[in-house]
């Protein structure tokens, strides 16, 4: 039996369920981890409902009649794709802040206990999260110019940035098998709409282009070194409070 992409993605599927499920139990059902602990998880179990299991249900089951709308749309595929993939990030870190928000109600308070940077929605996005993913997303959108990725592989490999880019964070993250959905959810429908390989002049990627499709990404941020000074000037005028540092503080 061939092993394709899809089956890895609903391995990752049954992994990422028996390991989040075991954390939650456990620190749920424990008398010993205190109450914003239990609050992160809260957070997290809330994130995974509505990013994931909610949304990526429905970017499976419209994905057709989205792709073609976004294919219709009067843009160059390259550029739909980096908007696309935007939207869709920006929208996972309105659902993420929002969990952040609700701290009090998950028994926490909000800056004790969270799981964004800021609870700022646009501080989040403009210097901490999206503005560092664009770049990623535009590193994306070259490879698919000249690699045939599908879908599934560039979902898998998206996720794996972000698996890798959570680790620098945090270690442990990397045994979290649902970081792939986090991240490759963000890709995965803008992926679907890009046009077929004969179109865009893509030809069949070799291993070291999956090699490629990881570290460029990776090291894609560095395109925003001549956008410092501006970004530096918007946190002083907007003056942000984050909970955890931030490269432009």
């Amino acid at each position: 039996m061939k092993i394709t992409s899809r089956h890895l993605i609903k391995a990752l599927a049954v992994y990422s369920t028996c390991v989040v499920t075991a954390i939650a139990f456990a620190i749920l059902a424990s008398d010993e981890a205190d109450v914003h602990q239990k609050a992160i998880i809260k957070m997290a179990l809330g994130l995974i409902l509505f990013w994931i299991v909610i949304g990526g249900t429905l970017m499976v089951r419209f994905q057709e009649p989205i792709s073609r709308c976004v294919r219709r749309a009067p843009l160059n595929w390259r550029v739909k794709f980096v908007l696309f993939a935007t939207a869709l990030a920006m929208l996972e870190e309105a659902v993420t802040v929002t969990m952040t928000n609700l701290a009090p109600v998950f028994g926490s308070e909000v800056g004790v206990a969270f799981i964004t940077a800021s609870a700022n929605y646009l501080h989040t996005i403009l210097f901490h999260s999206v503005i560092v993913f664009v770049p990623m997303f535009v590193t994306w959108s070259f490879l698919l110019g000249r690699y045939d990725f599908r879908p599934p592989q560039v979902f898998l490999l998206y996720g794996l940035v972000g698996s890798l880019a959570e680790m620098s964070m945090q270690p442990s993250n990397i045994f979290g098998g649902f970081w792939f959905f986090v991240y490759g959810l963000m890709v995965y429908l803008p992926a679907c709409a890009v046009p077929s390989a004969e179109q865009r002049g893509a030809r069949p990627p070799r291993l070291r282009h999956y090699l490629l499709a990881v570290v460029l990404p990776l090291v894609s941020p560095i395109m925003l070194l001549p956008f410092v000074p501006v970004l530096r000037y918007l946190y002083d005028l907007m003056n942000p409070v984050f909970f955890v540092d931030s490269p432009f503080a």
